[in-house]
């Protein structure tokens, strides 16, 4: 079992900058891919950025290329989600993924999720 906790979520304006954090615990081992994806209400979770654990190659959505940078520390079992320049658009409950390498983008192939941070933009 993996234990994954977000945090860091919260209501800003437009144009400011937040950073969430996703806490991983239990049997990590084997579990490469850390992503983050979001959703809206009666919306598909949508894939935000994932990062390898080991090597650190990332990959992000084209809606965040260069406005959101994903990061993990090794030493404190935690990825982060560092949101600049954000937008009313980027309003969604973000949810933090584990899925073994090569899960990258396929939402149905991560086997462990949190529970969800809300982030509200305000214009």
């Amino acid at each position: 079992q993996v234990q994954l906790v977000e945090s860091g979520g919260g209501l800003v304006q437009a144009g400011s900058s937040l950073r969430l954090s996703c806490a991983r615990s239990g049997r990590t081992f084997g579990f490469e891919d850390m992503a983050w994806f979001r959703q809206t209400p009666g919306k598909e979770r949508d894939f935000v950025a994932v990062i390898t654990w080991s090597g650190g190659s990332a990959d992000y959505a084209d809606y965040v290329k260069g406005r959101f940078t994903i990061s993990r520390d090794n030493a404190k079992n935690t990825v982060y989600l560092q949101m600049n320049s954000l937008k009313p658009a980027d309003t969604a409950v973000y949810y933090c993924a584990a899925g073994p390498y090569g899960t990258r983008r396929s939402l149905g192939s991560y086997n462990y999720w949190g529970r969800g941070t809300q982030v509200t933009v305000s214009s």
